[in-house]
């Protein structure tokens, strides 16, 4: 019988990026935190360019939720 995988080859479970766009301004930090899932279109409304980003990107996904001045993206756990 196996054991579980040791942490650095475990999956962490797949995340959902949600905008609230009642709060977002269209201000571009997530966009420049993470250009590859975040866009701010020229009338200034934000495209999640992928909901479900790869695991390779979170750490630039975070960064995107953590410093929006608006606190208008979240990250949920799937």
């Amino acid at each position: 019988m196996r054991g579980p995988l040791p942490a650095a080859r475990r999956l962490k479970a797949p995340v959902k990026i949600v905008v609230d766009r009642d709060l977002c301004q269209g201000h571009g930090v997530c966009e420049s935190e993470a250009p590859a899932v975040f866009a701010v279109n020229n009338k200034g409304v934000l495209e999640v360019l992928d909901e479900s980003p790869p695991e390779a990107a979170r750490a630039r996904v975070e960064a995107a939720v953590s410093f929006c001045p608006t606190h208008a993206l979240t990250i949920q756990e799937d």
